[in-house]
């Protein structure tokens, strides 16, 4: 089964034969003090289970800037060909690595990555996206191969209901209707368990009633950030640790709860669009979020699904169980972000999650949460050709 490689340290990806190669460049400055910092705590297991950092040695701290310019289809500037590389000053390969190309699901790159249009071509031609991050750890940009599925039929459906405002509005309430619905689970669990979020829960639920008689995607947009907004006043009860959070502040966040959603939500965004790739769906052809110039908006529609289920259940965890304190944060002026340190524990959790199976009431059989989001990607496309109308996944747990 195809894995996902995070890569969370400065390198080099190289095609080698039939498969990638990973070079660990002299870039990581902080290595010489790894012994001293808390990614000591982690060991090979973390390696082996998520194929996540790769390098023999993850006790470091990993603090870089992505030196790549990103966006969306041709997001990823080439670093010139394999003759212009070899021209300039080597940089000191510290260790190479070997991925196998065809345990490759996508690859996630949290530090400056090197890569040549040699590499992407082998990408494109296994169908391998690339999902970059910035320095501060926040979604940049994607490379995405070309689509191999998208059929002329289902792309003419997806324009047309985009077209019709009642089509695109049917769509647009069900995406809506699931996600408040997840936002209503979690703060229901969260009530039982002595938050006392009755007001918090009363408000979204008032918003649930309201879509029934919406008209326009701004009004329903107008609902969503209602039952949102009440939704992020509830973090600061659902979280027991002494953090602050009033409201949500994006760009940049202004402390630790605001910085771990951006980052959350950036890798909900990502594997939406991975599984959107493997569809026959076009990822620029949205009903909820209006389409733009390149942008993948339609990963932004179905994301709102599943960052209740997948992102912010992940982030009370992680603050609950003493996963993630002070200490794995950074304050940069007025942004507040990740270090390293915290972005491993994060990833290991995240990779963890979305490889946890349920059981599916209407499949009979145990699925994982990354399978239930390319679940949601075809019943969008039975929506679109009649097949059998679209409801939104709600979470039962």
């Amino acid at each position: 089964m195809a894995r996902h490689y995070y890569l969370t340290r400065s390198g080099r990806l190289r095609r080698k034969d039939n498969t990638l190669q990973f070079e660990l460049s002299g870039k990581n400055e902080d290595d010489k003090t790894a012994g001293n910092s808390v990614e000591g705590e982690l060991d090979r297991d973390f390696i082996e289970a998520i194929s996540a950092t790769i390098g023999q040695n993850i006790g470091e701290d990993f603090l870089g800037d992505l030196n790549l310019e990103t966006q969306v289809d041709d997001q990823v500037k080439a670093f010139g060909n394999e003759s212009d590389t070899e021209t300039k000053t080597p940089v000191k390969v510290k260790e190479k690595r070997t991925i196998p190309v065809e345990d490759v699901d996508s690859i996630w790159s949290f530090r400056e990555l090197e890569l040549n249009s040699r590499v992407l071509n082998f990408l494109a031609q296994k169908k391998i996206p690339v999902h970059f991050f910035n320095y501060y750890g926040f979604y940049s940009g994607s490379f995405y191969p070309r689509e191999y599925l998208q059929a002329g039929f289902l792309l003419v459906k997806q324009v047309k209901h985009y077209s019709s405002n009642l089509k695109r509005l049917k769509i647009a309430k069900e995406l809506i209707g699931a996600a408040l619905h997840n936002i209503l689970r979690n703060l229901r669990y969260r009530d039982s368990r002595g938050a006392e979020l009755m007001k918090e829960t009363e408000v979204v639920q008032t918003e649930v009633l309201r879509l029934e008689a919406v008209k326009t995607i701004n009004e329903l947009m107008a609902c969503e950030g209602r039952a949102r907004a009440a939704y992020y006043h509830a973090f600061e009860k659902i979280i027991k640790r002494d953090v602050e959070f009033k409201k949500r502040v994006r760009r940049p966040p202004d402390n630790m709860v605001n910085a771990l959603i951006s980052f959350t939500n950036g890798l909900v965004y990502s594997s939406v669009l991975t599984q959107i790739y493997r569809s026959q769906l076009d990822p620029t052809i949205s009903f909820l979020h209006e389409p733009g110039f390149r942008r993948f908006s339609l990963a932004l529609d179905i994301a709102e699904i599943f960052k209740p289920v997948l992102a912010d259940r992940l982030i009370f965890r992680l603050f609950n169980n003493g996963q993630l304190s002070e200490k794995h944060f950074a304050q940069d002026l007025n942004c507040c972000y990740l270090k390293e340190s915290g972005r491993k524990i994060v990833l290991k959790e995240w990779d963890a999650r979305l490889q946890t199976t349920i059981e599916h009431r209407r499949l009979k059989r145990k699925v994982s949460y990354e399978r239930l989001i390319r679940l949601e990607c075809y019943k969008i496309v039975k929506h679109l050709t009649e097949v059998e109308e679209y409801k939104g996944f709600r979470a039962w747990w």
